[in-house]
């Protein structure tokens, strides 16, 4: 499960304003490399919607099924809001809706005999 933590008003390329809904996965404890101690974080992602602000307002707090995934991506640039250090990322997060289901790797290096059955 996943819980809607907020949204955020964005333009797509026509310039044309919609909300993305903020998603927020389960809370995971990680050990600082740095200092050794725990911290607590949670991988978040963003997916678009067709609701008008005051639609998304109260859907903050609502849980949805599926979980928040990793992916390895080309590396890019990415300032970090804080501090405005500028690092390098391999990898984002996306949303799958249905974690049990195959992914689009799996399936297309998949034995040819079981790809017929999967699709």
């Amino acid at each position: 499960m996943v819980t809607i933590s907020g949204y955020r008003k964005r333009k797509n390329a026509e310039g044309i304003e919609f909300c993305a809904l903020i998603l927020m996965g389960g809370i995971e404890l990680i050990r600082s490399t740095i200092t050794g101690q725990y911290y607590a974080t949670a991988w978040k992602t963003s997916i678009t919607s067709t609701f008008p602000e005051e639609i998304c307002k109260h859907l903050v707090g609502e849980k949805l099924p599926g979980t928040i995934e990793k992916i390895e991506t080309e590396p890019y640039e990415y300032a970090i809001p804080s501090t405005g250090e500028c690092i390098t990322l391999s990898h984002k997060y996306r949303f799958n809706a249905d974690p049990n289901s195959p992914t689009m790797e799996e399936v297309v290096f998949m034995p040819s005999d079981v790809n017929a059955e999967v699709l």
